[in-house]
């Protein structure tokens, strides 16, 4: 689970995140729409721990971000936008580093690295240099790093960037598997077929502010649609901003 609860951060006197609050259920995919510079990633490297809001609350699986860090950010697993890898492990050899970090050592650490190779469809290059690795493979490989100590909750920022269809069929496929296992996943992304498709609920983020907040389905009425396209409702909503930001499709 992920709570945010207003949250505010600043740069002087920019507002980038302003007074945000979000759920994302345990079992959730919850979806983070908005053009660039809206706020998403912002939003999401505070989640993440990595960034200190200037006012509000983030909890993540019944630990408070401020209060307990570190048993947050060990419950959480976060994939950034622009992930940092170790070029010269190997896959096998970059998933158990980071299993260490997280405290996971000993037979199990084997098993569950090969499981996280296999779930990816990396398991023939674990002992390959990550330098050889295209952009999809290292994509793929950041991921199964998030899920590798198997966490509860999972921040993503723009999963789909950079794959080719069959790869985006696979994180698809995934993002499911573990949202029927009970992970609640919240994904920004540019991609709104991807949205449209996959997420139980959206929040459209525009100017540092949270617009639209519901299902789909919810957020089209709201829109004064019921059939239309998420693109149409983002339009309306949007007023048409940052439209040339957003994909229709992978």
């Amino acid at each position: 689970m992920i709570a945010v609860e207003h949250l505010v951060k600043r740069y002087g006197r920019f507002t980038a995140v302003d007074d945000v609050s979000l759920k994302v259920e345990p079992g959730e995919i919850h979806g983070f729409l908005g053009p660039n510079g809206a706020g998403k990633t912002t939003t999401l490297r505070m989640i993440a721990g990595l960034l200190e809001p200037d006012s509000g609350r983030i909890v993540v699986n019944g630990h408070d971000l401020a209060a307990r860090p570190d048993a947050a950010k060990a419950s959480l697993g976060f994939i950034p936008d622009r992930p940092f890898i170790y070029e010269k492990l190997t896959a096998g050899e970059f998933l158990r580093f980071h299993g260490g970090l997280y405290g996971l050592d000993g037979n199990g650490i084997h098993a569950r690295v090969r499981e996280m190779l296999d779930l990816f469809e990396l398991r023939r290059w674990e002992d390959e240099l990550v330098e050889s690795f295209s952009h999809g493979m290292k994509q793929r490989l950041v991921m199964s790093a998030a899920f590798l100590h198997r966490p509860r909750a999972v921040a993503v920022d723009e999963p789909m960037v950079g794959l080719d269809p069959r790869g985006a069929r696979l994180i698809k496929d995934v993002f499911r598997r573990m949202s029927a296992h009970g992970v609640a996943i919240l994904m920004s992304t540019h991609t709104l077929e991807v949205a449209q498709e996959m997420c139980h609920r959206v929040s459209i983020i525009h100017k540092g502010r949270i617009i639209a907040q519901d299902t789909v389905d919810e957020v089209r009425r709201m829109a004064g649609g019921h059939d239309e396209h998420l693109t149409s409702v983002f339009l309306k909503l949007t007023g048409g901003s940052g439209l040339q930001e957003i994909d229709e499709v992978v």
